[in-house]
């Protein structure tokens, strides 16, 4: 694999322990090695014994079809036609090898042993045992239940702090630039004017401007903001209130702000857990 997998959890079906790994991305392996043990106490025959199959060397070959562009279909043609005869064996280290497939790795050394992705671990636990098999998923989904609410603990809490922060900063708008003697309307006026200068650092465009070119949208422009964009908000938030008890005009303010926003995009954007974060929120 490109990307180095580490052990993520444990799943316990039927009193048996099976681990499961990940990169940080949303899709998990799951040890073949540790289901196999229900089975066999030599864990890497059975794998291979399972491998010799022609309808499973199809059904690999037609998942790394879906999900892998390097995958190398004339080196599969062979395994599949040599597949099911008596003379015909299979190792999961001769298959990735030679195919260059990345739905199943081999990992030596502690909490080691064959891996594969959860299609494919699922597909293995029917072939050792139909039960065995719902013992795990259920175990899986439990396991996936608590990882997602973790993650929606974390984004409501980057919520919160966004409000947080957003207290600070009209704060400091009310002390350094709201005038006393200005009539409501005016400060009320300001606060949207401000509110739009982080709009317009960071999306572009002030909140009408937002609302005028998505006009079947609900919310505002910060309900449809990406995770990224809601972090750096929130700093920009404490920053703005920053500059403004320094005395800076807010032309000069948006341009620092804009800095900011881009330069902190450029940290976050290529980041594997804020990605993994907002392909599971767009789930939701």
């Amino acid at each position: 694999m490109k990307e180095e997998k580490v052990l993520k959890a444990k799943l316990s079906a039927k009193g048996m322990q099976i681990s499961v790994v990940s990169d940080g991305s949303y899709d998990d392996y799951i040890s073949l090695t540790d289901i196999a043990k229900y089975k066999s106490e030599d864990p890497a025959a059975t794998i291979q014994n399972w491998m010799r199959s022609r309808d499973v060397i199809e059904f690999l070959g037609l998942w790394e079809t879906l999900h892998n562009s390097d995958f190398k279909p004339l080196e599969f043609e062979g395994f599949k036609a040599r597949a099911g005869s008596n003379a015909f064996t299979l190792s999961p280290k001769r298959w990735l090898e030679a195919t260059a497939a990345i739905g199943m790795y081999s990992k030596a050394g502690r909490n080691g042993g064959t891996f594969a992705h959860r299609d494919i671990a699922f597909e293995f636990a029917s072939w050792i045992s139909p039960e065995f098999k719902l013992y795990i998923i259920t175990d899986y989904q439990r396991l996936k239940a608590d990882e997602n609410s973790r993650l929606s603990l974390n984004w409501n809490m980057n919520r919160e702090i966004s409000k947080i922060n957003y207290r600070i900063h009209t704060d400091a708008i009310k002390e350094h630039l709201i005038v006393p003697e200005l009539p409501k309307q005016y400060q009320s006026f300001t606060y949207a004017t401000e509110a739009d200068v982080l709009n317009v650092a960071m999306f572009g465009k002030t909140a009408k401007q937002w609302r005028d070119a998505n006009p079947r949208l609900d919310g505002n422009i910060r309900d449809h903001a990406t995770l990224q964009q809601l972090i750096i908000l929130s700093n920009m938030e404490s920053f703005n209130a920053e500059l403004i008890k320094r005395g800076l005009d807010r032309e000069d303010r948006l341009i620092e702000l804009n800095r900011m926003a881009r330069e902190q995009m450029q940290s976050l954007i290529d980041s594997a857990g804020i990605k993994r974060l907002t392909d599971i929120s767009k789930e939701k």
